[in-house]
C-alpha cells in the first residue's frame, strides 16, 4: 500500500534537479534510490518495499528512470503523473532480470551512490553486475537535501507536533496507579491515531525502575503510587514525524526525584534557548550536559541530546559532542536530555526546536514541569 506525502509537483521536479546537483558535487553519476524516506522525498509517495526490485536511477545527467515491476505500473503511473514528463517509467515482468535493466541504464558510470536502506539481496547483486563500477553511499548526498527544512515541511512538523501534545495532555490528564505499561501505551497509541496521525509509531511507557532504560518496552508492570515514568511518544502525520517526552510522578514524588527533575528540566530549557544558526551541534549538547555535570548527575546523561526529525524520526543533524557541525536556519531536532538512575528510576524531557534565523521555535508547546498524576 502506497501512502501520499507530496507536495506540489514542482516541488519533486526541484527535488530531483537538485539531488543531480549534488550527487554530480560528490563525483557521482548516478543516484540508486529503493522504496524508502529517500525516495519519498524524492517523487511524493511511499512505494511498496517487495522482494521485487524497485528502483530510481536519478543520473547526473539526462532524465531520471523508474526500474518497477511491471504490477506496480499502474499504481506508479497514477502517483507520478504529474512528473511523467521528466521520469521514464522502465517496467520489468516476471520473467525479466531487473537488475540487468539497472545495468543497462547506468552504463559506463564510474562510481554510483546506492540508497542507504537498499536490501542486501539487491545491493550485492548490483556490485556484481555493475563491476568495476564503484558503489558508494548515497546518504551524504540525500542528506545534504532533507537536513534543511523548508516552510512546508517545517509546518507539517509543526502540526505533527501539535498532535503529538494533544496526546500527551490527554493521558497525563488519566490515572496511572493500577494499570500496566502496555495497557496504558496501548491507549497512547489510540490517542495519537485520535490527533490525526496516520500511524502511531512509539508509545514508550517506562515506570519504576524501568524508567532508567530510555528505549523501554511497555510490559505487563503495574504501575504503582511513588512510581517515576517517563512517556516518550509519537508517529507520522502527513509524512512528517513527532516525537515528544514528559516525565509524571504517581502520587507525592520523593524530593531527590524532584530535585532531578529540577536539573533536567533547567537543562533542557537553557539547551532550547541556545538553538541559532552559527551554533555548532555540540555545543548545544554541550549546554544541557554541563548543567547535568554540574549537579552531579553527569554519569547518568548516557545519550546524545537530540536527533534530527522530518520524514524519520531519527535524521540529520545529530546534536551530539563529536558532531561539529553548525546549525542552519531550517533545521529540524529534537532536545532531549535525560537522567537515568539504574534500578531506581529515570526521567527526560524532549521538545522538537525548528532552528530560525530568530534562535529555536520549539514545536511542543506543552508544559515541562513535572507531572503529578494518580
Amino acid at each position: 500500500m502506497t501512502t501520499a506525502v507530496g507536495f506540489a509537483s514542482s516541488v519533486h521536479r526541484d527535488r530531483l534537479a537538485r539531488a543531480a546537483r549534488a550527487a554530480s558535487e560528490r563525483g557521482v553519476e548516478a543516484l540508486l534510490i529503493t522504496p524508502s524516506p529517500d525516495y519519498a522525498y524524492l517523487l511524493g509517495y511511499r512505494a511498496p518495499v517487495l522482494e521485487r526490485l524497485t528502483c530510481l536511477i536519478v543520473p547526473v545527467d539526462g532524465t531520471p528512470a523508474l526500474v518497477l515491476p511491471r504490477l506496480e505500473e499502474p499504481l506508479a503511473r497514477h502517483e507520478l503523473r504529474e512528473l511523467a514528463d521528466v521520469l521514464t517509467l522502465v517496467p520489468w515482468d516476471e520473467t525479466d532480470d531487473p537488475i540487468r535493466l539497472v545495468q543497462t541504464i547506468v552504463a559506463g558510470a564510474l562510481r554510483v551512490a546506492v540508497q542507504d536502506q537498499m536490501w542486501a539481496r539487491f545491493a550485492l547483486r548490483l556490485r556484481a553486475a555493475l563491476d568495476p563500477t564503484e558503489l558508494v553511499e548515497a546518504g551524504p548526498t540525500m542528506s545534504s537535501l532533507r537536513r534543511v527544512k523548508s516552510p512546508d515541511e517545517v509546518q507539517r512538523l509543526r502540526e505533527a507536533a501539535l498532535a503529538a501534545d494533544t496526546a500527551m495532555s490527554a493521558i497525563l490528564d488519566e490515572r496511572f496507579a493500577g494499570r500496566t505499561e502496555a495497557t496504558v501505551s496501548s491507549h497512547i497509541r489510540d490517542l495519537l491515531l485520535e490527533a490525526g496521525h496516520d500511524d502511531a509509531g512509539f508509545a514508550i511507557v517506562a515506570s519504576g525502575p524501568n524508567s532508567a532504560s530510555p528505549h523501554h518496552e511497555a510490559g505487563e508492570r503495574v504501575i504503582e503510587t511513588g512510581d517515576a515514568i517517563v512517556l516518550d511518544i509519537g508517529g507520522t502525520r502527513a509524512g512528517y514525524a513527532s516525537d515528544t517526552s514528559r516525565t509524571a510522578f504517581v502520587g507525592e514524588p520523593a524530593p531527590e526525584f524532584a530535585a532531578l527533575h529540577a536539573v533536567l528540566r533547567l537543562a533542557q530549557a537553557a539547551a532550547c534557548d541556545a538553538v541559532r544558526p552559527g551554533v555548532p551541534c555540540s555545543e548545544i549538547d554541550a549546554v544541557a550536559r554541563r548543567i547535568i555535570d554540574e549537579a552531579g548527575y553527569g554519569a547518568a546523561f548516557i545519550h546524545r541530546t537530540g536527533h534530527g526529525i522530518g520524514m524519520e524520526v531519527h535524521e540529520e543533524p545529530y546534536i551530539v559532542a563529536s558532531n561539529p557541525e553548525l546549525l542552519q536556519d531550517g533545521h529540524a531536532f529534537s532536545v532531549e536530555p535525560g537522567i537515568y538512575i539504574q534500578d531506581r528510576w529515570g526521567a527526560r524531557i524532549e521538545d522538537i526546536v525548528v532552528c530560525t534565523d530568530a534562535g529555536g521555535e520549539r514545536l511542543n508547546t506543552t508544559s515541562t514541569e513535572l507531572s503529578i498524576v494518580e
